[in-house]
């Protein structure tokens, strides 16, 4: 055991995968079980909501409050679908995926494409702009007119970043096939599609709860669980020592393991999140379901201080804004203006 134990703490990124192999086999039933305690209280609570707002505006938003978690938890069950690691059957996965997508507001074919690029070139330099957050390098950002670094500077403002961002993303982007617009009528369907079955939903909402359940219910379900998903997607890589490199030293394995976080949460917010904290593992085998992320970690101890940081930790990272290529960090915009900071 000590043996095997010394081999593992050697290995490299690269050898993990391998390790990690025996973890990908999703088991029907247990997908098909949590989906079902992420739905039925979603559904549940989404009538809830709808009931309450005929007698407390109060009460109603605060059920939706709550069912944001439960919004999100569906959300990180369509991210499963879109890796083809919830269900076995891949078809099955994806019209899952494409279902879920319409109460997420978030076109599955779409997004699945574009995540898979961005798992495909996840910290390399040369390859960004598709499926990730915008980060320019410090030499980039001094190479900008004062108006392009202003709004550059605006683009990563928390409240733009976490707040306004979060809305135009889930609102308005997800409508079109943004990025994909040459790529062939699949992506058009998907966007249409889930465009006219959103469409559907909410007017049935707003045809039995009047124009109060799209204000009090609606909205605030969706964007509370789109601010959150937003605020977890940017600390899995904008953190200060993740890792990037231009495209001739880039490695997928190292980048992978490396460049996510370990984003290490109470065990509640772990259940809701459906363990995307576990992020350099989900990175490094993407095919592995959720549910099984926190084996991976359990028997293999070694994987969980690579990258940890705790909710605290994070809070930090909403200052960090740009890439420094001499010392390998994401820095601060004060840091920049003020290198001996």
């Amino acid at each position: 055991m000590q043996e095997n134990a010394s081999e593992q703490s050697n290995m490299n990124a690269r050898d993990w995968v391998q390790v990690l192999a025996k973890y990908r086999e999703p088991s029907t039933l247990r997908s098909s079980f949590e989906l079902g305690v992420s739905l039925v209280p979603f559904v549940v609570l989404w009538v809830l909501a709808c009931w309450v707002a005929q007698y407390s505006y109060l009460g109603a938003f605060l059920i939706s409050a709550l069912n944001g978690l439960f919004l999100l938890r569906l959300f990180c069950i369509q991210h499963d679908c879109g890796h083809g690691s919830f269900y076995g059957n891949r078809t099955v996965s994806d019209w899952i995926g494409r279902a879920i997508g319409v109460v997420t507001l978030t076109p599955y074919d779409v997004w699945r494409r574009t995540h898979s690029i961005h798992h495909s070139h996840a910290g390399d330099l040369d390859h960004r702009g598709i499926g990730d957050v915008m980060t320019l390098t410090v030499e980039e950002y001094h190479q900008r007119t004062p108006f392009g670094r202003w709004l550059y500077r605006a683009y990563r403002h928390p409240l733009v970043m976490f707040g306004l961002g979060p809305t135009y993303l889930f609102i308005l982007q997800n409508r079109l096939p943004l990025g994909l617009m040459q790529q062939g009528r699949k992506y058009w369907i998907s966007a249409m599609g889930t465009n006219v079955a959103a469409g559907l939903i909410l007017a049935t909402i707003i045809y039995f709860g009047g124009v109060q359940a799209l204000f009090l219910v609606f909205l605030p379900t969706t964007l509370i669980a789109a601010s959150i998903g937003v605020w977890l997607f940017y600390v899995q890589h904008q953190f200060e020592a993740t890792q990037w490199d231009p495209h001739p030293e880039w490695q997928l394995h190292d980048a992978a393991l490396h460049g996510s976080s370990h984003y290490d949460l109470p065990p509640i917010l772990r259940w809701f999140t459906a363990n995307i904290g576990i992020h350099h593992v989900h990175h490094l085998y993407s095919r592995i379901p959720f549910y099984r992320l926190t084996e991976v970690l359990r028997d293999h101890g070694e994987l969980v201080e690579i990258s940890r940081m705790t909710i605290w930790e994070s809070l930090k990272c909403a200052s960090l804004d740009l890439w420094d290529e001499k010392s390998r960090r994401l820095v601060s915009f004060s840091a920049v203006r003020n290198p001996g900071l």
